[in-house]
């Protein structure tokens, strides 16, 4: 069943046409993903479909009764009511309730059917908004997007950017709309959100189309991408990796048909030719009609390659290094870092980077990252331990922020500025890095964060450091730039320290992962391998509380109400948010007791000769939190 349509919708802005008659249907059920380049026009796409940018041409048809739950990238446009919990409509309800019931309150009254009518509409609204178990939902939603308990008592206004975007990607997942609009959910989200926002749209009743530039997560949720170019849409069936092989079939395709049409035009053209010499007018006129229909047609072939090339075609000459592929540029020895009052943030961390080493720092939000990468760069004083530094070592850095001495040079004389290229050179590999023709005379000061990012990396390149630092070197980038910047890391000779969330940038990028496990920073091979390891961290975790005194401490926390009509809606009220406070805890315990057994299998299926003891007892720990959730799980249905 359609709930959305997009048909033949056009939008122009300063004469450039973003889009050009769009058309595509959002049915019951779907999981697209938007993708293209910034600038292509998707979040104006989505601004037409939320009814706040009108197209020029076309409509934009919502279904009878659908319901389109929409999230915003920009903080302006999140809601931002003073309680974390519950929306200002949830708030606002409520309000109304207790108004009312003041008023129930006084029998002297001589409105009271009109007022118990009036109640009764309310409180119909606030449990069609799950308002009796809106703060619970909230909650759990919340606790798996990596909020806690403390964050959840501070108004919205005091949290960060990221934390209300949280919120408000929260308060869309409790709402259930029949479909879920979001652009770029993944923003903010460390790697353990991720994976909970996964699995929760994988199993989403409603439809989803979402924007991402995250090619890990569009694998994970879609069954559809749709990618915005060139003003128009072309619709792949599967995820992204299937995305990518069709995409470069058709490229592949689309230039053999290229390469016939220029060779017919050349072919008619001499014909052409041969009849002008001979005389032949009215053959010659015939003809020139035929090369002319067949020019306006390789130039329509030609615009459908657009794009193509810069993905497909990339090269990077490497430079060769002399020296010890395993020569030790860097090592750390037993360093820790910890603010004044608090707990520390990591301890004891030892490692070393070798000559040849690429590898990836990774861990949840508020682990250290940052703060231990500022330490390796000698940005931060004090801290314990010691970090040793090859003197002869040239190191590079690039930040989430992209510095630059001169925003009026243009992108053409800030590669002047720093290397000795001839104009060739620079521009032959100012294209390998996505600036042709005229972009390379682009102002610094008018260049995307993306295009920032991408001039920055490719004059850092050029100065040839030992070792490259780099803070979330995918932020702010399409899809496309991601892409040259991996296949320039690829070919990079030196060595390689990465912080990074983009598990795809990790899997291509990396030869080895320095992950966050409780404090402490470890060697994995493999973020697959750091992941086991930090979900195991997490159940240990976990089996020091009691389930069943949480769920307690949940039913205890649930506050009364103030002047209720009567006593028996008081049990009336307290039965069904009793009855949903049982039903959400058993989706919950089912999708623990799912994740417990996924892990189990996982790590009875790596379990070797060389399996060590921790590992064996790791894998004790979770078969004990599975028999707690099974016992909780059978007495709680049994209650039904």
């Amino acid at each position: 069943m359609p709930l959305l349509s997009v048909q033949q919708v056009s939008k122009t802005y300063h004469s450039r046409k973003l889009l050009d008659r769009v058309s595509f249907t959002v049915d019951a059920g779907d999981r697209m993903a938007l993708i293209g380049s910034n600038g292509a026009g998707k979040t104006t796409l989505f601004r037409m479909i939320e009814g706040k940018v009108p197209p020029d041409e076309g409509c934009v048809i919502q279904h009878s009764h659908v319901i389109i739950g929409y999230l915003s990238q920009n903080l302006e446009e999140q809601e931002d009511s003073g309680n974390a919990l519950k929306s200002r409509e949830i708030l606002g309800l409520e309000d109304e309730m207790k108004n009312l019931e003041q008023q129930l309150s006084d029998t002297s009254r001589q409105d009271m059917t009109a007022l118990l009518a009036r109640y009764a509409k309310i409180t119909a609204r606030y449990e069609a908004c799950g308002g009796y178990d809106f703060e619970q939902r909230m909650r759990e939603v919340l606790a798996g997007l990596g909020l806690t308990a403390d964050d959840l008592m501070r108004p919205v206004t005091s949290l960060s950017g990221g934390e209300r975007m949280r919120v408000s990607l929260a308060r869309l997942i409790v709402q259930r709309p029949d479909l879920l609009l979001l652009d770029e959910p993944t923003n903010h989200l460390d790697t353990q959100a991720m994976e909970w926002l996964e699995e929760y749209l994988q199993k989403y009743s409603g439809a989803v189309l979402l924007i991402s530039h995250d090619r890990y997560f569009i694998d994970r949720t879609a069954s559809t991408v749709i990618e915005l170019e060139n003003g128009q849409i072309k619709s792949y069936k599967g995820n992204y990796t299937a995305y990518c092989r069709q995409k470069e079939q058709f490229i592949s395709d689309q230039r053999q048909i290229v390469s016939q049409l220029e060779k017919e035009v050349e072919r008619q053209a001499g014909v052409t030719q041969t009849m002008l010499s001979h005389r032949k007018m009215s053959a010659y006129h015939a003809r020139e009609k035929v090369v002319s229909k067949l020019s306006d047609r390789l130039s329509e072939e030609k615009r459908k390659l657009t794009g193509g090339p810069m993905r497909m075609s990339f090269t990077f000459v490497p430079e060769k290094r002399d020296g010890d592929p395993d020569k030790v540029l860097l090592q750390t020895k037993n360093v820790s870092k910890a603010y004044p009052g608090s707990e520390p943030l990591f301890e004891d961390v030892s490692f070393q980077i070798k000559a040849s080493d690429k590898l990836v720092l990774v861990g949840p939000n508020g682990c250290g990252k940052t703060t231990l990468l500022s330490i390796l760069l000698g940005q931060v004083a004090e801290f314990e331990g010691d970090v040793l530094i090859s003197s002869q070592s040239e190191c590079g850095y690039m930040g989430q922020f992209i510095p630059f001495s001169d925003e009026e040079r243009d992108v053409l004389d800030e590669l002047f500025a720093r290397t000795e290229l001839t104009e060739t050179q620079a521009r032959n590999l100012l294209a390998r890095f996505g600036f042709r023709e005229i972009d390379v005379y682009k102002k610094i000061r008018v260049l995307s964060g993306g295009e920032r990012s991408r001039l920055y990396l490719c004059c850092l390149l050029q100065e040839s450091p030992d070792i490259l630092f780099l803070d979330e070197p995918t932020n702010h980038l399409d899809i496309q730039s991601r892409e040259i910047l991996e296949g320039a890391l690829a070919e990079y000779t030196g060595a390689i320290l990465a912080v990074s969330h983009d598990r795809y940038f990790i899997d291509k990028c990396s030869k080895g992962v320095l992950g966050f496990v409780d404090g402490h920073v470890l060697v994995y091979d493999n973020f697959s391998q750091y992941r086991l390891a930090e979900k195991a961290d997490l159940l240990r975790q976990q089996t020091k509380i009691d389930p069943t005194e949480k769920v307690k401490i949940q039913k205890e926390s649930i506050p009364e109400g103030e002047a209720k009509h009567s006593s028996g809606r008081v049990n009336r009220v307290k039965e069904r948010r009793d009855i949903a406070l049982r039903k959400e805890r058993l989706r919950t315990l089912e999708k623990e007791i799912e994740d417990l057994e996924t892990i189990q299998k996982e790590m009875e299926a790596s379990f070797s000769k060389d399996t060590k003891p921790e590992e064996y007892a790791q894998y004790a720990l979770i078969a004990d939190k599975l028999s707690i959730a099974y016992d909780e799980y059978i007495g709680l249905s049994e209650e039904e």
